[in-house]
């Protein structure tokens, strides 16, 4: 892994807003392992190491990035991997299926209806009873060795931007896992500022419950925390027009890759909310990039 690049932006909107917005580039630090899925990993995968376990499932979709940067670090780490993906995996390969069966990677398509029973004990124990043994990593790596992972990426923010009570940190959020990872590093640092998470779910208070109760810190100090509900252009994985076309004029302006299903909705929603004024003058907003595969 390499340090995540910071890469400030500029534009007559943020000037005419006396706004800085830097971004934390995740997507940096490795080419097959990047953003915040690595972060969510690796304690996960240290821990089945120190049990002595050498075999992981875990659960996503034909296009999961989780299932991606497992298959890659498995490999690097001379770990067997399985992944259980939601439906049918349908001939021509999508380039991710491509890439996890290339990377060793066993894989288990179930129904959507099996699929939803991932949390299931007894569906569960069926998995360990025909692949196991193995450690079990939830879908996104959304568990408390994923959440402490993410207190890492609080402590790269803090360590090379101004933590003050003008500081904004930025994410999109599908699980929360990373966002309450960042809230309870900055805790820990005792850091000022606030933790915005931009939801990309259709699902008001989803998120904001799933961070409360992730969260290890119950006393936050001067540090805040909210999660706006309101850019998810339709639900997970949606995408309008208006995105789109967002997403083309951002990426030719400021060279930063995007795609719709977080990053994208991530500068939407801050871009929106810089319009509306929704930020104080002087105030710096980091946007953390969580990766996501781009260029499929």
């Amino acid at each position: 892994m390499t340090s995540p690049v910071l890469q400030r932006l500029s534009s007559p909107l943020l000037s005419s807003k006396q706004l800085e917005l830097t971004v934390l580039r995740l997507d940096s630090i490795h080419p097959e392992i990047q953003g915040n899925k690595w972060f969510k990993l690796q304690h996960n995968l240290a821990h089945a190491q120190q049990i002595k376990c050498n075999k992981i499932i875990s659960f996503g979709g034909a296009y999961s990035n989780h299932l991606y940067a497992l298959a890659a670090a498995g490999s690097a780490l001379g770990l067997k991997t399985v992944g259980v993906v939601r439906g049918e995996i349908v001939e021509p390969l999508n380039p991710v299926i491509r890439f996890l069966k290339a990377r060793g990677m066993e894989l288990i398509p179930v129904s959507r209806s099996d699929y939803r029973r991932k949390e299931d004990p007894d569906f569960l124990q069926s998995l360990l009873d025909d692949h196991g043994p193995a450690f079990v990593i939830p879908e996104g790596g959304s568990n408390e060795l994923g959440a402490r992972g993410c207190e890492d990426i609080a402590g790269l923010i803090a360590s090379a931007l101004p933590q003050d009570s003008h500081a904004v940190t930025a994410l999109a959020c599908g699980t929360g896992t990373t966002m309450a990872g960042i809230v309870d590093g900055f805790a820990e640092l005792g850091a000022r500022g606030s933790v915005l998470g931009l939801s990309v779910l259709k699902a008001p208070g989803f998120i904001g419950e799933s961070v409360r109760e992730s969260l290890r810190h119950a006393k936050l100090g001067a540090l805040s925390w909210s999660v706006n509900d309101t850019y998810h252009c339709g639900g997970y994985a949606k995408k309008t027009p208006e995105l789109l076309r967002f997403m083309d004029d951002f990426q030719a302006q400021h060279g930063l890759p995007l795609e719709h299903v977080y990053t994208g909705k991530l500068f939407f929603a801050l871009d929106s909310m810089i319009r509306q004024d929704s930020f104080a003058p002087d105030t710096h907003i980091c946007a953390v990039h969580t990766g996501g595969i781009v260029s499929l």
